[in-house]
C-alpha cells in the first residue's frame, strides 16, 4: 500500500467535503432568486413611437437605460430587463411588493430637465433635487449625445447638441460661470459649470466624474434616454405571488434532492468504490456551480434549477462512460491499474464530444432565445463546463490516486463481477 497516494486521495476528499459543508449554504443564499421562485411581476411593454418617429437601435438602447434607471429607483434587486423582438421590452421584477406602482413608474415617459439650481443635502452638500428655473427639457436636445475626446488634450467628454442654438446661447450667456443641473426623472445626472458662451448649440460636458470612456458613454445614453423618449404601452402583466414562488422553489429542491440521492445510490450500487468517488466529484460539481452562479450574479429561476439537475445527470454520464471503458479494458485482460489509466484516456474523447454537442445546443438557445430560455441555456453551459472540470479532471485524479495507493486490489470495488476477467490483478 502506498500511503502517499492514499493521503493525497483523502486530502482531495476532505477539501471537497470541507468546502461544501462549510461554505456552500452561505454562498447559495447570496444567489438572487428569479420571478418564478421569489414571486413578483412580469411586465411586457410595447414601444410606440410618436408620429413621424422611427425606432432605432440607439434609441432602444437609450430607452433600456431609462427603464433601468426607473427600476433602480424602485429598489428592486437583480431585475431582468430585455428587448424582445423589434419593439417590445420585458421587465421582470422579483420580490416587488407594489406591482401596480412599479408598472406605472416604468411606463412613464422619461423626463430630462435642466435647472438653474438644485436643493442641496444638508449633510453632504450634494445636489439632491431640482430647484430654481427650468432652463430646458429633453425635447430641446438632439438625440445624438455621444462620447468624444478632446483632440488637443485627449480629455474624455460628452458632446451634446441643442435643436435651437439661440436657446442654448441664451442659457450659456445668462449662467456663464455657474453650474446647471441636469436631472433625469428627478435624479441628478450631472451638474456641469458653463465656462463660455456658446453660439452653435453644440457643447461638451467634462469633469472629475467623466474620466473614463465608460462613464462618458453612460452619461450620453442617459441624456439620450431623456432626449428621445419612446412612449411605452403596457401589453401584459403577469403576477406571481410570493407563496406560489416559494412553493415552486420547495417542490423543485425536493425533486432535485430525490434525483441526486437516487443517482448517488445508483453509482455506489453499480460501481461501488468508483461510484463513491464519482459521487464526491458530483458534490464538487454542485459546489463549483453555485460558486460560479454567485460570482457571475446569475439570477436563479426554475429553468436554471432544471438545468442544474440536468447537469448532474450529464456529469455522472461522464463517469459512467469512463467506468465502462475501464471494465472493457479489464475484460481484455489488463491489470486493474492499467485498465484505470487506459480506460480514463480512451473515454476522454467520447466525453468531450458529447458535452461539446450539448454546449453548442445551449449556445444556440442563448443566441436565439429570450427570457427563461436564455436563463436555461446559461445554466446549462455553466453546468457543462463545471462537469468537465469535476467529472473528468477531479474524478480522474481521485480515481488514479486511490487505485495507485493499492488500498483495494479486487476489481469488484470498481463494479466488475466475477468471471469476466482474463487477468485479475487480485
Amino acid at each position: 500500500m502506498k500511503w502517499g497516494r492514499f493521503m493525497a486521495f483523502l486530502v482531495m476528499v476532505a477539501v471537497v467535503i470541507g468546502l461544501t459543508v462549510g461554505t456552500a449554504m452561505p454562498i447559495a443564499k447570496k444567489i438572487p432568486l428569479g420571478l418564478d421562485l421569489r414571486g413578483g411581476v412580469d411586465l411586457l411593454y410595447q414601444i410606440q413611437p410618436s408620429s413621424g418617429q422611427h425606432i432605432t437601435e440607439s434609441g432602444k438602447q437609450a430607452l433600456l437605460q431609462a427603464v433601468e434607471l426607473r427600476v433602480n429607483n424602485l429598489g428592486v434587486a437583480s431585475p431582468i430587463i430585455d428587448l424582445e423582438g423589434r419593439d417590445q421590452i420585458r421587465v421582470q421584477l422579483a420580490g416587488v411588493k407594489d406591482q401596480a406602482a412599479a408598472a406605472k413608474t416604468i411606463g412613464e415617459t422619461a423626463q430630462l430637465a435642466m435647472y438653474s439650481s438644485a436643493k442641496m443635502d444638508p449633510k453632504t452638500g450634494a445636489p439632491i433635487a431640482p430647484a430654481g428655473k427650468l432652463l430646458a427639457t429633453g425635447a430641446d436636445l438632439k438625440s445624438n449625445a455621444s462620447y468624444v475626446q478632446d483632440p488637443n488634450t485627449g480629455k474624455n467628454e460628452v458632446a451634446i447638441s441643442f435643436k435651437d442654438p439661440k436657446k442654448w446661447e441664451n442659457i450659456t450667456s445668462t449662467y456663464l460661470g455657474k453650474p446647471i443641473y441636469i436631472f433625469l426623472n428627478d435624479n441628478l445626472l450631472t451638474d456641469p459649470v458653463i465656462n463660455e458662451k456658446m453660439f452653435t448649440g453644440d457643447s461638451v460636458i467634462y469633469g472629475p466624474q467623466l474620466t473614463t470612456p465608460q462613464e462618458c458613454q453612460q452619461l450620453a445614453s442617459q441624456i439620450n434616454a431623456g432626449a428621445l423618449p419612446y412612449p411605452l404601452h403596457l401589453q401584459s402583466e403577469t403576477s406571481v405571488g410570493p407563496s406560489l414562488g416559494q412553493a415552486s422553489l420547495q417542490a423543485t429542491l425536493y425533486a432535485g434532492m430525490i434525483a441526486i440521492i437516487l443517482i448517488f445510490l445508483f453509482m455506489i450500487v453499480l460501481y461501488r468504490m468508483a461510484g463513491l468517488i464519482a459521487d464526491i466529484a458530483l458534490v464538487a460539481y454542485g459546489y463549483l456551480t453555485i460558486l460560479i452562479f454567485n460570482g457571475l450574479h446569475v439570477v436563479l429561476t426554475l429553468s436554471g434549477l432544471a438545468a442544474l439537475v440536468l447537469g448532474v445527470g450529464m456529469a455522472v454520464d461522464a463517469n459512467i462512460i469512463t467506468y465502462e471503458r475501464i471494465k472493457d479494458e479489464m475484460r481484455q485482460g489488463r491489470s486493474l491499474r492499467s485498465a484505470v489509466k487506459i480506460g480514463n484516456k480512451n473515454a476522454l474523447r467520447a466525453i468531450i464530444d458529447s458535452n461539446a454537442t450539448t454546449f453548442i445546443a445551449g449556445a444556440v438557445m442563448y443566441w436565439f432565445g429570450q427570457g427563461d430560455i436564455r436563463g436555461f441555456s446559461v445554466a446549462l453551459m455553466v453546468s457543462i463546463i463545471v462537469s468537465l472540470l469535476t467529472a473528468v479532471l477531479l474524478s480522474r485524479m481521485m480515481l488514479l490516486s486511490f487505485t495507485n495507493s493499492g488500498v483495494v486490489k479486487r476489481p469488484w470495488w470498481y463494479g466488475v463481477g466475477k468471471g469476466v476477467l482474463k487477468n485479475d490483478e487480485a
